[in-house]
């Protein structure tokens, strides 16, 4: 393929004190800069993630483990790119390798072998199909649910488990690692009866309860009647609700607040019970043991015992913004994915 000269990339316009509006990004067009140094490639973008964090990393202050985006700077994302150019004297990756690694809201883009954010997928399955490489997309979030479930619930046999947001990327295998561990019970909350049939039905949960239905607290009460584990995606009254139907010693994992996400200030929780933990985490808290968490991953899935994840993909570049937005409406089951580039990954 012939090498590009530009670049099209969408750039940070406005801080948003709340939802993100029409004036938070713009679409701009620049020379492509692609001068390497060893431990960087310049990337074709297939595929960018987008992820409910993302609206953090949009506010101008905040501890994070990804700083803070700048006005006039290319939105930060991960994806997954086709490598057109590697820096001479690199032996690491070669034209035609497909990565996964921080490419952020590009059409092309250089990219740093980063050992928290970058992996090699053609050298690491060298079987892979196209559909594998878009399934890498959903290894954060899937390593998010394990670290999550083991170290923060600390799942036991027999317990029972709730999960919030359990139609979402991350929520959706929580519900099927909490059954792969043993939990006794295990409930979820989603938005709609599509989205609950979905995580009954296809994920396997005992039930899942519609947030949106008039009976729902009362459902809940009903259903749950004293939790264990509390896997939260969502934060605000549905958590509230959650922390009422507290076991002894229950343990709640603060993984996500994706319905306070756009609130200009917090309000805190209530109904927190002293004899339960609550505790918040990042992913990169477990980097040393990603390739147990993988190893362990790719072995349920091998065995049938995880289904490989949903993607809701959205088409161009262009709608990386309206994607972002979507996904705090609650319309996307599954891993909310752009689609780039026309061309599979790794074909150059």
């Amino acid at each position: 393929m012939s090498r590009p000269i530009q670049v099209t990339q969408i750039t940070f316009a406005e801080r948003p004190t709340e939802s993100i509006t029409s004036s938070t990004f713009k679409v701009e067009k620049a020379a492509l800069d692609a001068t390497l140094q060893v431990g960087q490639a310049l990337v074709r973008v297939d595929y960018i993630s987008i992820d409910p964090a993302m609206r953090g990393w949009l506010r101008e202050t905040g501890a994070s483990y990804m700083a803070p985006v700048q006005i006039g700077e290319t939105m930060k994302a991960g994806g997954i790119g086709t490598v057109i150019k590697v820096a001479e004297g690199e032996t690491k990756i070669k034209i035609g390798d497909v990565i996964n690694g921080l490419t952020g809201w590009a059409d092309y883009a250089v990219v740093e072998f980063d050992p928290r954010l970058f992996q090699n997928l053609t050298s690491q399955y060298p079987k892979a199909t196209k559909e594998d490489y878009v399934e890498a997309l959903g290894g954060m979030v899937s390593m998010t649910a394990y670290f999550g479930l083991l170290e923060i619930a600390k799942i036991k046999p027999g317990e029972t488990v709730v999960v919030s947001g359990a139609a979402g990327a991350t929520g959706s295998v929580v519900v099927q690692l909490a059954r792969i561990l043993g939990a006794g019970k295990v409930i979820g909350v989603a938005g709609g009866h599509e989205k609950s049939q979905y995580v009954e039905k296809e994920l396997g949960a005992d039930r899942c309860l519609d947030y949106k239905s008039s009976s729902f607290k009362t459902d809940f009460e009903k259903e749950v009647g004293l939790l264990d584990v509390y896997f939260d995606n969502v934060g605000g009254e549905i958590l509230d609700l959650a922390l009422s139907r507290l076991n002894q010693h229950a343990r709640i994992v603060m993984c996500g607040s994706i319905s306070t996400y756009n609130d200009s200030a917090h309000k805190g929780i209530r109904n927190y019970r002293q004899s339960s933990i609550a505790q918040g985490f990042t992913l990169f808290d477990y980097t040393p043991r990603f390739d147990e968490a993988l190893g362990a991953i790719m072995k349920w899935k091998q065995e049938g015992k995880l289904k490989r994840m949903k993607f809701h993909v959205e088409n161009g570049l262009e709608s990386c913004p309206d994607a972002l937005r979507t996904i705090f409406a609650g319309v996307n089951t599954g891993k909310m994915v752009v689609k780039v580039s026309s061309e599979g990954p790794g074909q150059v």
